[in-house]
């Protein structure tokens, strides 16, 4: 599976670099990572013992910036989905044009099984192994799968003091108290908001669109809250412990009530569904907020919305995706759906850096611009190519990383040729 990922990244690179027409040069840059390194990350257990796991940081691309991306602990973490993970950050920060690269960290552990105390001893390990490959103008770390404020703050901490003074932007996704930025916490709704409203905008949708929500975590329930509160219907939504649908709209305020009460959607009352009807259910735009894959062909056969906008990573399989376009339903990818939480956590790094603290309201002003722009830019380069937006996005991601390695290589020509 984490070989797959890899070579869907690089597929995605290959179909931008074939639409662009790139040199085999610039393909050879854009499959290869500028920097991997793998450490031994040895801790403390609280048996006193020492322990040993294996760990990995890797900068797919600093062309356009230093690279950002994720730090996840989990037991199926490996080198090859990491540089996947990374490569695809890269993709996705240029698409929203952050001043950002792309990359991606792990460490090849089970979490669950650890106490805070041997987190916390990991986490700080780990950060003395690739201090000297991280730094605010180098490599950003952010949270990941199993991972939070409380690792970052370690990880600011420990660079600290390795380097021998304070660098808050090393790392984003801090607490508050220790430089953390607001709106960090509903960045991937409110992103997301920004796709949704435009896009059934331009495709014509009612005012009150019909919305249906697979996942009400912690970026779908924030989602339902916000198309709510802007006068579209949340009709349906889901979580593991099973889904619910009112063809009328949910009350989500109670539907969260419920849920923070009993710990599932489906304590709330409105009539129940199965898992997979929440996806197939009537509606005009379905929001997949949940589990990568969670679209495949045969259900993307059924889907009735005519937008979907993927606020999970990779929700829909390949196949489901040429299905969804054949039937004209019309898909905002990832890459730029869930930009959300890679956008606020670019805010905070421009924060540290210039020792400033953005209002909450200053983020979300930030925010939206910045969504609007991105989608702008992306019915651009699909209208002007005639290729549907997953495929533009890989273009316009691709086409400016490209681009800025191409000034780079001029850079050295010219220092080369004096």
């Amino acid at each position: 599976m984490t070989l797959d990922l890899h070579q869907q990244a690089l597929a995605t690179i290959d179909a931008a670099a074939d639409e662009l027409r790139l040199d085999d040069w610039m393909r050879a840059l854009l499959h290869r990572p500028e920097r991997a390194i793998a450490v031994q990350v040895p801790y403390v257990g609280d048996d006193g013992e020492m322990r040993v796991v294996p760990g990995y940081r890797i900068a797919h691309s600093t062309a356009r910036g230093p690279a950002k991306g994720g730090t996840r602990f989990h037991p199926d973490v490996t080198a090859e989905e990491v540089a996947g993970l990374a490569t695809l950050m890269s993709v996705k920060t240029a698409v929203v044009d952050l001043p950002l690269g792309g990359g991606k960290g792990g460490i090849t552990v089970d979490p669950k099984r650890l106490s805070e105390r041997e987190l916390e001893s990991l986490t700080r390990s780990y950060t003395r192994a690739i201090a000297g490959s991280i730094g605010p103008d180098v490599d950003v770390p952010a949270p990941d799968v199993n991972t939070d404020t409380r690792h970052m703050d370690w990880i600011a901490d420990e660079y600290a003091r390795v380097t021998g003074a304070p660098a808050p932007a090393v790392v984003t996704g801090k607490s508050l108290a220790a430089g953390g930025s607001l709106g960090r916490d509903t960045a991937t709704a409110a992103g997301c908001r920004t796709v949704v409203l435009a896009s059934a905008h331009r495709l014509g949708l009612p005012a009150d669109a019909r919305v249906a929500i697979q996942g009400f975590g912690n970026a779908g329930a924030h989602l339902a809250r916000l198309l709510a509160a802007d006068g579209l219907r949340v009709v349906a939504v889901s979580d593991s412990g099973g889904a619910i649908h009112d063809p009328d709209g949910l009350d989500v305020a109670a539907v969260a009530a419920a849920k923070a009460r009993s710990g599932s959607v489906v304590a709330h009352g409105a009539t129940e569904i199965g898992p997979e009807e929440v996806l197939t259910v009537d509606c005009d735009v379905l929001v997949p907020a949940a589990l990568e894959g969670a679209i495949d062909a045969r259900l993307a056969e059924r889907v009735r919305a005519r937008l979907v906008a993927e606020a999970a990573n990779g929700p829909c399989t390949p196949e489901a995706d040429a299905v969804l376009q054949e039937r004209g339903v019309t898909v905002v990818p990832d890459v730029l759906a869930s930009a959300g939480g890679v956008t606020v956590s670019c805010f905070e790094w421009q924060q540290n850096l210039g020792g400033e603290q953005w209002s909450a309201a200053e983020v979300a002003r930030r925010l939206d611009e910045r969504m609007s722009a991105a989608l702008d830019d992306l019915w651009r380069v699909s209208e002007s190519r005639r290729l549907p937006l997953r495929a533009a996005a890989a273009v316009l991601g691709v086409g400016r990383i490209a681009a800025a390695l191409a000034e780079r290589a001029g850079v050295v020509e010219e220092a080369l040729a004096s």
